[in-house]
């Protein structure tokens, strides 16, 4: 089977692909994991790591990997996309995503493989690395996020100060005398279970992210629907994670790295990205000098801007000489 190559000027992804196998594996009562393989089956193991946490896996994923040379496998994360039970936040921590990730590469009989993950899955590539670093070929890594207070802080107090309109909408959505901690005030409405307060919340957390997100803002409509499932589960999802400070140490991700020396990487990082900042890549880097460190000038956050898809791309194309 012949397929065509991006062409890496152009800041092409792969074309479109449908997969080859599904499927879903239970962890954990109650969740239940989706899965799906694309490419070669034949081919070297690559994860998909998407992010959030809570977003879930889209098609366009799929597309930053050569289908004829990469065993592609993704899966939505606890309580994201086809997961079930859908926008589920009891048993969802960083520790229990990690070991389903084992869980699924057992499950699909792979000894080792490359890790993809962008923003959330970066964060949780690098969990997942510096507990299994022996099953990890290399990790692709963008927009990066170690889950600290302070980039957490910067979420909802840093970011507003270069989108003031988006952050006196979001800001908005709560009453004046919840403002002053807007995340408590949104972990309140999210994790209602009454859908008429839940889905305004998600959908104005939603919002405010996207705008957030690239460098030239893109109008996605179908993300401002009141009834996009996937809205709740992104906004229920990454407040759970926020209020619990990601489930992990102040500084553990850092200090972890020298447990990934041997682990080849690729940081791939926005220069203008307001969600996960600069300094945080730029902390990763130093923390981890083995890695490829890029940073892409003209690029916010979005992995579909066309510098970041650009250099995904061709941080794959790379990883084809690992044995």
């Amino acid at each position: 089977m012949n397929h065509a190559h991006p062409d890496i000027s152009r800041n092409r992804l792969y074309p479109e692909i449908e997969p080859h196998a599904r499927g879903r594996l239970a962890v954990d009562p109650p969740h239940e994991l989706y899965w799906e393989e694309c490419g070669n089956p034949k081919g070297a193991p690559a994860l998909f790591l998407h992010g959030g946490p809570g977003a879930g896996i889209a098609a366009s994923a799929r597309r930053f990997f050569d289908p004829a040379h990469y065993r592609i496998i993704l899966f939505d994360q606890r309580g994201a996309g086809s997961a079930t039970p859908h926008a589920e936040v009891a048993d969802n921590t960083t520790d229990a995503l990690v070991a389903d990730i084992e869980a699924l590469r057992r499950d699909r009989g792979i000894e080792s493989w490359l890790i993809f993950g962008g923003s959330w899955g970066a964060l949780l590539a690098l969990a997942y690395a510096q507990s299994h670093p022996e099953r990890c070929r290399g990790l692709i890594l963008r927009g990066v996020f170690l889950g600290s207070r302070a980039e957490i802080d910067w979420f909802f107090d840093g970011m507003r100060r270069f989108f003031p309109e988006a952050g006196r909408a979001f800001a908005g959505h709560l009453p004046p005398a919840e403002r002053d901690d807007l995340l408590a005030g949104f972990h309140r409405r999210l994790t209602n279970p009454d859908a008429a307060v839940h889905m305004p919340a998600a959908l104005a957390w939603r919002r405010y992210e996207t705008a957030c997100s690239a460098l030239i803002p893109r109008d996605d409509i179908a993300i401002h629907k009141e009834d996009h499932p996937a809205a709740l589960a992104l906004a229920r999802i990454e407040a759970h994670y926020f209020v619990h400070d990601c489930f992990l140490h102040d500084g553990a991700l850092l200090a972890g790295a020298r447990r990934m020396a041997a682990v080849p990487g690729v940081i791939v990082q926005g220069r203008y990205d307001m969600v996960c900042p600069p300094h945080v890549a730029d902390q990763l880097a130093a923390a981890w000098p083995t890695a490829r460190y890029e940073i892409i000038a003209d690029a916010g956050h979005s992995a579909m801007e066309p510098g970041i898809t650009a250099a995904l791309v061709a941080a794959t194309e790379r990883f084809k000489t690992l044995k």
